[in-house]
């Protein structure tokens, strides 16, 4: 792995996530379950994400194998605790990238859950802009950062597409051990909006199609069974501190997932009544700026294969 001696030093005593475990994971894994070195499980075109995200062509998705948050429902639980992922080093990222945008034709880069590689996919990013990277850069994240692994990206990433899971640490702390998400997701936030500001979209050019999202902060929340209050005081959280300088993405697509040991209250899909129950109080508060979703929810065969597609 082709590491600068900073890069290196931030894995010996590991501190990119809020779980601070400080593993030398040079040495061993840390608590996102990954080592130093990169693993990515797949790279290529995804088309289901937001209209101003993947339009027509597709957006270019890199899913990283890992993840600091552990949610018990996770649909990518494969890649994120199941070990599956392939080795790939910095000047290799940067060629994937690129081929992205070269050959595929992608709107965009789509790191998904990159946190715990920051360093080492910052300096990918910064190699593949200098051999000629002009599409936007997407950080889609769980929301559950630290505002020093954010920074390593101020001026590198373009658009930010965070979750905001939970307001209440009682249901973050059943369903994602962390009954600090809220505590660390809040200034995350901010610190995203204070790098890309309010939303800019293409007029369409050789770069990307008419519609994409240039800069600006898409906000996710997966509204769970049984939890409409707290995804009403998620949407009213976002909607108060940015108000429609950001989009707010409410999705219905809960899946419960055969491999997941769930609680008994998460083994249902959600209904169409709680969905349109957080919609409409969405549009009662004055939320101008959003996506919905339309139709049910998502089979477990919608999941992406990871066979290293675009990484191997």
């Amino acid at each position: 792995m082709h590491l600068t001696n900073n890069e290196f030093e931030s894995y010996r005593a590991c501190k990119l996530c809020p779980r601070v475990c400080c593993v030398d994971r040079t040495k061993t894994v840390g608590v996102c379950g990954m080592p130093s070195e990169i693993y990515a499980a797949r790279a290529a075109l995804h088309y289901w994400e937001e209209p101003c995200i993947s339009g027509t062509r597709g957006s270019g998705t890199v899913f990283f194998s890992g993840c600091s948050l552990g949610c018990v429902f996770c649909q990518n639980r494969e890649i994120s605790s199941g070990g599956v992922g392939f080795p790939i080093d910095t000047n290799r990222l940067a060629d994937v990238f690129l081929r992205l945008e070269s050959e595929d034709g992608a709107n965009n880069v789509n790191l998904v859950t990159a946190a715990h590689y920051a360093p080492s996919v910052a300096h990918a990013i910064e190699k593949a802009r200098a051999r000629g990277l002009s599409i936007p850069i997407v950080y889609n994240s769980s929301g559950y950062e630290t505002l020093d692994t954010l920074r390593i990206f101020d001026g590198l990433v373009d658009v930010y597409l965070p979750d905001l899971k939970y307001i209440s640490s009682e249901l973050s702390e059943k369903y994602s051990r962390a009954r600090d998400y809220f505590e660390f997701a809040a200034p995350a936030l901010d610190e995203m909006f204070r790098q890309v500001g309010r939303p800019s979209f293409s007029d369409g050019d050789d770069r990307t199609e008419a519609g994409i999202m240039l800069h600006g902060m898409i906000v996710r929340h997966l509204i769970l069974p049984g939890c409409v209050g707290d995804s009403k005081n998620v949407v009213k959280y976002v909607y108060d501190r940015f108000g429609d300088d950001v989009y707010i993405c409410l999705m219905n697509q809960y899946t419960p997932i055969s491999a997941c040991d769930l609680p008994p209250e998460l083994s249902r899909g959600i209904t169409e009544e709680e969905y349109d129950e957080v919609v409409d109080y969405a549009c009662e508060i004055g939320v101008e700026n959003g996506f919905i979703q339309e139709g049910g929810t998502v089979a477990e065969s919608f999941v992406p294969i990871f066979n290293g597609e675009g990484i191997l």
